[in-house]
């Protein structure tokens, strides 16, 4: 039986989660919050380490900013991805306004950009919004 290890969306706690209880989603050990909410996790530099490096799930990271008129059609696309995503996939949220350091980090240099993460290393990037159907479809076929 093999455990994986979620970092929680609310208080960064990691847990381990048996692989064939996933899909029941769980709660933290740490602060009992559910571990899977549907929605992408505000990622800031206190938390992005261990969302991206510590946990097992692949994460799926947007970089936006608030004035960005492309980000803001994409918003509610990546929700509902997060919808369809989790429990396989983490989905997280990064905004280059507030988070410069984590923009820089990564090199971003338009947005919104998609970056896809695997144990803190990155597999895949794409610039540019994108309709759910093809960001199902770039996801999967990158994981």
């Amino acid at each position: 039986m093999a455990a994986l290890h979620i970092v929680c969306p609310h208080c960064n706690a990691v847990n381990r989660v048996p692989e064939e209880k996933l899909e029941q989603g769980g709660r933290c050990g740490k602060c009992h919050a559910p571990l899977f909410v549907g929605k992408p996790v505000t990622l800031t530099p206190a938390n992005f380490a261990p969302h991206a490096e510590r946990s097992d799930l692949p994460l799926l990271v947007d970089f936006w900013a608030p004035w960005c008129g492309p980000c803001k059609m994409m918003a509610p696309v990546f929700e509902r991805a997060a919808a369809e995503l989790e429990p396989k996939v983490r989905l997280g949220k990064v905004n280059t306004e507030e988070e410069q350091a984590l923009a820089a980090r990564f090199g971003i240099r338009s947005i919104p950009t998609l970056m896809l993460f695997r144990q803190g290393r990155e597999v895949a990037q794409m610039a540019g919004a994108m309709d759910l159907r093809n960001l199902l479809i770039w996801v999967r076929q990158h994981l």
